[in-house]
């Protein structure tokens, strides 16, 4: 996902934006548009917006996620339109009205920054569909032509934050170790290079801790922050920085091969450090340091998506899925990850689809030394326009806490929006040079 600063500045808060309906059960609704008429496959155009290009492993993502969905459904490769390298600005909306124009019905943009533009020209042209990647107001947006998707991507940081676990376990075993990856408390070293202080971001990262945890406990984690989705030289830089702060691991929530390749690097010079990617498998640029990857599976909801706008159906304006629909995963593992680790991402992967393991589970983190209250984990889903500090899009204000059959309380993420809202700072990680 993409969360890029547009001309709404965005909080690294709790208010962000849309709420999706909840049933009585607090589940998300499968609220969508009204149906409308078939379309035969070869007579759908769909125009695609994207911030980068196939150079860039997030777009490249969506690019195989869109393919794929399309040759499922015999939508012909010349039927989509593709506007490459588009900058969130009013770039966005000048590409969305000549997609338009060229006869597009169906236009989807994938990166955060896009939304307003879109939004902007959903109120244009009521008669195309418009689907902002990634964002989070469409359901309040009062646009019955306007939809936003995400996927449970914490799931798969969480899985692959196991596969790390796995190999600090083994390393702490093996003595492998040297003095610098423990802190004062004999805790191990992790890393994690983020783009921004976004929840997405803090979502994301405190899930891979937590799989890190579920595995090995003692571990602390540092987060650098690159205040960019895409910065080959500042993720090396971010990586570099945590390896000589003793990191025996390095996750990423970053779209380039930077942090990877410092990480194979620093292995090759005989330094104890594995890399955890993002998007991608990262065995071509670290084929020793590489243990795996999260990723999304974009094609399960580009086949959706696509399905439906063919049939006629109503859309979700509000979607995200996860593991028990294929919707995240993590990519192959590498040949340096523990032994075991298979038949424990298996295992890990089987609660996650059963709905046993909740990955936010209060009982296994704190903040401040305190276990979560409704009061922390209440999040106001209006929309807000912070530089005049008023409210853009009204939603409510709900408890993203739940209780589990066996009665544990855990926080429920993308639940009342698909777009992540989990911000809390738990203690165990601490962020370097959040703003």
């Amino acid at each position: 996902m993409k969360k890029k600063l547009l001309s709404v500045v965005l909080a690294a808060g709790l208010a962000l934006s849309m709420l999706a309906g909840c049933g009585s059960d607090g589940k998300k609704a499968e609220s969508g548009t009204q149906a409308g008429e078939a379309t035969a496959a070869s007579d759908l155009k769909i125009g695609v917006i994207l911030v980068g290009d196939e150079t860039e492993t997030y777009t490249k993502a969506h690019i195989d996620g869109i393919n794929e969905a399309a040759e499922k459904l015999g939508v012909p490769t010349d039927n989509i339109e593709w506007k490459e390298r588009v900058a969130e600005s009013e770039d966005c909306y000048d590409a969305a009205k000549a997609l338009v124009a060229d006869g597009c019905t169906l236009v989807i943009s994938n990166s955060y920054g896009h939304q307003d533009y879109m939004k902007e020209a959903a109120d244009e042209f009521t008669d195309v569909n418009f689907v902002s990647m990634t964002g989070d107001y469409a359901a309040i947006s009062g646009d019955d032509n306007f939809y936003n998707a995400f996927t449970n991507v914490y799931e798969s940081r969480y899985v692959s934050g196991v596969v790390a676990g796995m190999k600090v376990a083994e390393l702490d075993a093996n003595g492998e170790i040297p003095a610098e990856g423990y802190d004062a408390d004999g805790n191990v070293k992790i890393g994690y290079v983020g783009a921004y202080p976004y929840a997405e971001v803090v979502s994301g990262y405190t899930a891979f801790y937590l799989g890190v945890q579920s595995v090995f406990p003692k571990v602390v984690m540092d987060v650098q922050y690159t205040n960019s989705w895409f910065d080959i030289e500042g993720e090396a830089a971010a990586a570099d920085n945590l390896i000589k702060r003793g990191c025996v691991i390095i996750g990423q929530h970053a779209d380039s091969t930077g942090a990877p390749d410092t990480v194979e690097k620093a292995w090759q010079n005989g330094q104890v450090v594995y890399s955890v990617g993002y998007n991608m498998s990262m065995l071509d640029v670290a084929a020793d340091a590489a243990l795996t990857s999260a990723t999304n599976v974009w094609s399960v909801y580009y086949t959706e998506l696509l399905d439906a706008v063919l049939k006629g159906e109503a859309i979700p304006q509000d979607w995200s899925k996860g593991y028990d629909d294929g919707a995240v995963a993590i990519t192959e593992l590498g040949p340096k990850v523990a032994e075991g680790t298979e038949e424990k991402v298996k295992e890990v992967e089987a609660a996650l689809k059963d709905g046993s393991l909740h990955v936010f589970d209060t009982s296994k983190f704190t903040v401040g030394g305190k276990q979560v209250t409704d009061e922390d984990a209440t999040i106001d889903l209006s929309y807000m326009d912070y530089s005049t500090n008023t409210v853009v899009y009204e939603g409510e204000k709900k408890s993203a806490l739940a209780t589990a059959d066996d009665g544990t309380t855990y926080f429920e993420e993308s639940v009342l929006r698909s777009a992540p809202y989990f911000s809390l700072r738990i203690d165990g990680i601490t962020e370097l040079n959040a703003e």
